[in-house]
């Protein structure tokens, strides 16, 4: 780490429909950085996707009063030897909106006076709180490696890679990590003959079945069907919200236990821990609305199966190619005998209540620390990949 302070861009909000998740981490990682080790930039991005650079970023976008007409969009420069983000202004506002076309006549310039500089030797480290798709998906990633930045956590392969479920679900059984059985159906095909689905559906899996969009975060838009009424509804529920749909076994009375992963090279994990949901299941409303959840950390498993558990997830975030930092989450039978890889969370919550962190802390990392790793991580990263050879030897 440089002997000065370091200027950390944290990057947060976003199109997606966890947009307000993303706020909530993000006053966290802010209010966790060291000021004495750490120059925090706060980036906002809007729900329409103008990209905002101010002080108040989080204010404005908590609020929802951002003006978009002060905020300009941010670009990689057009001198790849040059680490940065340069703004931009246009004859429109132009944001970064896929399926909506804007005129914008743009060139490179500085900001204005009201907005924080993001340009050539302006920022060390962008921290992305991104969750869900356009931050978590290797969308932004893909725009930082072509800006030269470093950021925190995967890189976007892993990134693209832990959004999918699908994708996710069959690298783990070609490298033979424990799933739960699954099958996976095109929204098209759901919307076309949502009752010939179901038939299949029915076919391979008893009731209960869970029905998931493949890339989705926070439990939004997965519904479990205990019976073919719900399936059909749960189907057209997510057809909503991807283009592609997960169908899962349910596991009768499973336990939902979680750990953290942290490193790149040599990654460590995290004492497990479980989550008791306040529902049938650990749905958005059981994460983020009624409060009654309940964790236990570390989990109450006996050493073994947490040992066990423990090198499943490593197993798993090497199978991603995962860097910096992740979450693996597991579904554990309730006679312990048998555990299944869930997913892999590559950007993990960083609200007060989040697995994460907490899993970290009692781990021996407190929270200020962990933040420093991450950073340190993403440095080592970036020092590496800048290393590599782009052209013929």
């Amino acid at each position: 780490m440089p002997s000065r302070k370091l200027r950390v861009a944290v990057l947060f909000g976003g199109k997606s429909a966890e947009h307000e998740v993303s706020l909530v981490s993000a006053r966290a990682v802010m209010e966790g950085l060291n000021p004495k080790k750490y120059d925090i930039v706060p980036v906002g991005i809007t729900k329409e996707g103008c990209w905002l650079a101010a002080p108040n970023a989080l204010e404005l976008l908590t609020s929802g009063t951002a003006d978009k007409g002060s905020a300009g969009p941010l670009l990689p420069p057009p001198d790849r030897q040059r680490q940065g983000i340069d703004p931009v202004r246009s004859k429109h506002q132009l944001c970064l909106d896929h399926g909506e076309s804007r005129e914008a006549h743009f060139a490179l310039s500085p900001l204005h006076t009201n907005t924080l500089h993001l340009a050539s030797n302006g920022i060390d480290v962008v921290f992305p709180v991104l969750h869900g798709t356009f931050g978590e998906d290797g969308t932004v990633q893909g725009f930082l490696e072509l800006a030269g930045v470093p950021y925190v956590g995967a890189g976007v392969l892993a990134s693209a890679v832990g959004m999918d479920k699908i994708i996710q679900k069959q690298l783990f059984a070609a490298a033979g990590l424990p799933i739960v059985p699954f099958r996976w159906y095109e929204s098209r095909e759901v919307k076309k003959s949502g009752r010939s689905v179901v038939e299949r559906v029915e076919k391979a899996f008893r009731y209960p079945i869970f029905v998931k969009p493949a890339n989705m975060g926070s439990s939004i838009g997965i519904t479990k069907a205990h019976n073919r009424h719900e399936l059909l509804a749960g189907l057209r529920a997510a057809v909503h919200f991807d283009r592609k749909i997960l169908i899962e076994k349910g596991i009768q009375r499973a336990r939902e236990i979680e750990i953290a992963i942290l490193g790149n090279h040599d990654p460590v994990a995290s004492v497990p821990g479980e989550v008791v949901s306040s529902n049938e299941f650990y749905d958005y409303n059981a994460k983020y609305v009624d409060g009654k959840s309940v964790t236990h950390i570390p989990a109450q498993l006996p050493p073994r199966l947490s040992l066990r558990l423990q090198n499943l997830a490593l197993r798993a975030f090497r199978t991603l190619d995962a860097s910096g930092m992740a979450r693996v989450d597991f579904l554990l039978s309730a006679d312990g005998k048998r555990a299944y890889v869930n997913e892999v969370n590559t950007i993990p919550g960083f609200t007060p209540i989040s697995m994460y962190s907490r899993l970290w802390e009692a781990s021996g990392v407190p929270f200020s620390k962990l933040l420093d790793r991450l950073i340190a991580l993403a440095l080592q990263r970036h020092k590496e990949m800048r290393a590599l050879a782009r052209r013929p030897l």
